[in-house]
């Protein structure tokens, strides 16, 4: 798509005084697939059991270039609530933030002005703003010694690794694990979460990314550049599928009698949205799910979670996992990170700075 279509100059300036009691925020706002800019919007208000949080640091997901650009076509029919035919139902992008408890609503006890919160907007989105309201039971105390940013980049990416390897896959010693698509979001934190479990964990990914892979404590790399996972003859208790791109039956090659195949997100953008994209992967995977006898295939859902915030927060805490930020971007930088994104340039983390 041409720059010109990420320029924020090209989407009108909202929220001119029109009341004179209304406060305004900058927020990467969106009408129209393809297009987002940085506007002016009114501040939200928080109703009951929501947490206002003036945001000072936030992250990007694969999901979010995923609803930005309306790709796959397959998903503004799956998904109504996100993606509407002609754009998001969510003008303001961005699920994952960091920042500081301003207001609460009413029945909110456990918050209270000033406290250092992180948490994931899940289907709501609006994190890429100066201000959001989220519910209470979706975000948790900041972990202790972390920065904003690195708080930010966890909620969704660690939440789906820790849901992955410990919820779903029952991961514990001696448990071997394999991760398909190491060096990214979630990999990153898969590596780690897999470790701290006790695992033994072989992590996927390209020749550029292989020293930051083993440096997060994977017992062995491969290269897919020069080697073929599928092919090696090895098999895993746990294969974790991050990036959609080898077949079910492929996936299921390397899976021991009685494993787990776990399947999460995928797909790159190509220049336009695909009608299938990884969706395919996924579906055929619900369907085989029925059937298979010899172990189990799981596409992973993680909504909004405080159990799963505070898990990654006794983690961090603890020194077992520590978020890697690749790339860090201003508000007004967003288009710009996420055409970074959504090309597969990035590794690890990339953060907005708020």
């Amino acid at each position: 798509m041409p720059r010109g279509e990420f320029d924020p100059a090209s989407a009108p300036i909202r929220g001119l005084v029109t009341a004179a009691t209304m406060s305004f925020m900058k927020a990467i706002y969106q009408e129209k697939y393809g297009v987002v800019g940085l506007e002016d919007v009114a501040e939200p208000v928080p109703a009951a059991g929501e947490v206002r949080v003036r945001v000072r640091a936030a992250s990007i997901n694969a999901r979010d270039w995923h609803v930005m650009r309306g790709d796959p076509y397959l998903g503004r029919l799956m998904l109504p609530a996100v993606m509407g035919p002609g754009g998001p139902r969510r003008r303001i992008r961005g699920t994952d933030f960091a920042g500081t408890v301003e207001t609460v609503g009413a029945g909110v006890d456990r918050f209270q002005p000033g406290d250092e919160v992180y948490g994931d907007l899940g289907d709501a989105h609006g994190a890429f703003a100066e201000v959001v309201c989220a519910p209470a039971d979706a975000i948790e105390f900041k972990p202790a010694g972390l920065s904003w940013e690195q708080a930010a980049a966890m909620p969704l990416a660690g939440g789906t690794a820790l849901m992955g390897l410990r919820d779903v896959a029952r991961v514990r010693a001696g448990r071997r694990v394999l991760i398909n698509g190491a060096s990214g979001g979630v990999g990153t934190f898969a590596v780690q979460i897999g470790k701290a479990l006790g695992a033994s964990v072989t992590g996927v990914c390209s020749t550029r990314n292989v020293t930051l892979v083993r440096s997060l404590g994977a017992d062995s790399v491969i290269d897919y550049r020069t080697e073929d996972f599928v092919r090696s003859g090895r098999r895993y208790d746990v294969v974790f599928d991050l990036v959609g791109n080898r077949s079910l039956g492929e996936l299921r090659r390397v899976l021991a009698p009685g494993g787990t195949l776990v399947l999460s997100g995928g797909g790159t953008f190509r220049g336009r949205p695909q009608v299938f994209g990884p969706m395919r992967l996924i579906i055929g995977a619900q369907i085989a799910g029925r059937f298979v006898r010899s172990g189990r295939i799981v596409v992973l859902a993680t909504p909004p979670s405080r159990e799963l915030l505070a898990g990654l927060r006794e983690l961090a805490e603890a020194g077992r996992v520590v978020p890697v930020i690749n790339r860090t971007y201003q508000l007004a930088e967003v288009p710009e990170a996420l055409r970074y994104v959504e090309e597969e340039h990035a590794r690890a983390k990339v953060a907005i700075t708020v």
